[in-house]
């Protein structure tokens, strides 16, 4: 499977997809996308946990939810590594522990 099409798929079903890929792949592209994945769409599905305020945000969430996942999937099978406050950052510093 070609690197972008694998670091496209991380985002398929959301942090599941992502722990998969992370868990599969050597290649650096799609662990970092894959890790990303885990920590935004995981973290998305946390707060959407929390009773009574992330019931509350949760329509808003499903919005942003979709909207990152449309641009991450996108810019994930063109090769690029893109940077998400905080999050992409933090994704660079695990990886570089990892290896």
């Amino acid at each position: 499977m070609k690197k972008n099409t694998a670091a496209a798929l991380t985002y398929a079903l959301g942090w599941v997809t992502g722990l998969i890929f992370f868990l599969t792949s050597k290649d650096p592209l799609v662990r970092f996308h894959a890790l990303q994945s885990i920590v935004v769409f995981g973290g998305l599905t946390v707060i959407s946990m929390i009773p009574l305020i992330g019931w509350m945000l949760s329509p808003f969430l499903m919005i942003v939810g979709f909207i990152l996942w449309l641009v991450l999937i996108f810019k994930a099978y063109r090769g690029e590594e893109f940077k998400l406050p905080w999050v992409s950052n933090w994704v660079k510093d695990k990886l570089k522990v990892i290896k």
